[in-house]
């Protein structure tokens, strides 16, 4: 997959491009592909032999064979399945499978609901009373208003990345997920167990996105801003999807004792230097399974790498991946909680920037 600001072919135009142009624009990204209805935003209907009975897309023939059926599951880059399926179809719109393509898109709805208890606009984070939310009415205001919480650029205004603006009046936001490995899942703004912020949607494992320049009945989605390619997904917005529940876990074995694992690689930075006794007393909580203060140490060095992460000597990410490894290491079975606790005395630390003499 190209980096960002690279692209092998040039990128759909706003004025008229054929939906095969942009299924092979968005397969030279690296991003597979796979066709919609002609004029939805939903994958075309599977072949007669699929329709009848559900059945795994996984143990379905019709993907060696070369058919599009279950949507973004025969998600491709082959150009020349491409050719054949918009040959034979070329009123198809384009979906791409978010998932493979290392995609993470943040849908922001613009749709017109009853607004929720201040408690489910933003999980996880309490919104005071004092906060006036008149006039809060979308997507667009929750996002706004977590960006303002986290002190950080408003994702709907960030020129640096692909936006699509959709025919509702929404708004996609395209990021390309880090080099790490972590994969995110996919989920709704009105989800009660997994969401990001009311009316903003996460579309990555195990989801679509529809592509830029793609014409629906209702409206073309139109690429908007001058990037045309996704920037990498900012720290803040990976913290706060591993916060609320959006990372996916690749098992659910618990790492051996002997050998607990590291997120994050510690260097010997002043940073680092002083959080390291801290991660240290955290971890050594593995020797003990109860009564070892393991709340009261993984705050403690929360706290202390929140006003180092404040002071930019590290930035949210990072911390979080040290803190977690750390937490891991001692309570593996508890990993809901640790994050919790995590989340909560970083925040505190954010308040109290932690400046350190000499280089950081």
């Amino acid at each position: 997959m190209p980096r960002h600001g690279e692209s092998k072919r040039r990128a759909p135009a706003e004025s008229f491009v054929s939906p095969f142009d942009v299924a092979l624009w968005c397969a030279s990204q690296g991003w597979p592909v796979h066709p919609l209805a002609p004029g939805r935003k939903t994958p075309a209907a599977n072949c007669d032999d699929c329709r009848p009975a559900a059945h795994p897309p996984q143990s379905c023939p019709c993907g060696a064979r070369g058919k599009w059926c279950h949507g973004f599951h025969a998600a491709t880059t082959d150009s020349a399945r491409l050719s054949a399926w918009w040959g034979d179809q070329p009123a198809f719109g384009v979906g791409v499978s978010c998932g493979p393509a290392g995609l993470v898109v943040l849908d922001v709805d613009a749709h017109s609901a009853e607004v929720p208890a201040r408690t489910r606009l933003l999980p996880g984070i309490e919104i005071h009373e004092q906060v006036n939310l008149t006039g809060l009415a979308s997507g667009f205001d929750t996002l706004a208003l977590l960006a303002a919480f986290r002190k950080q650029p408003n994702p709907s205004e960030d020129e640096t990345t692909l936006r699509v603006k959709t025919p509702s009046g929404g708004l996609h936001i395209w990021y390309q997920a880090p080099l790490s490995g972590i994969h995110y899942r996919s989920s709704t703004g009105s989800s009660p167990k997994v969401a990001l912020a009311w009316q903003v949607d996460v579309r990555a494992t195990g989801g679509y996105i529809v592509a830029p320049a793609t014409r629906t009945q209702a409206g073309t989605y139109v690429p908007v801003g001058p990037a045309r390619v996704p920037a990498p997904l900012p720290d803040w917005l990976a913290a706060e999807l591993q916060r609320t529940g959006h990372v996916v876990s690749a098992t659910t074995v618990s790492p051996p004792a002997q050998a607990p694992r590291h997120a994050a690689k510690r260097n010997s930075t002043s940073a680092h230097r002083l959080l390291e006794p801290l991660l240290a007393e955290v971890e050594g909580c593995a020797a003990v399974a109860n009564g070892a203060s393991f709340t009261e140490k993984l705050n403690r060095a929360a706290y202390t790498a929140g006003g180092l992460v404040a002071a930019g000597h590290l930035t949210d990410l990072q911390a979080r991946e040290l803190l977690t490894a750390a937490a891991d290491a001692a309570r593996p079975h508890q990993s809901h909680r640790s994050i919790a606790v995590i989340t909560s005395a970083l925040s505190a630390g954010h308040s109290r920037p932690l400046h350190l003499k000499g280089r950081p």
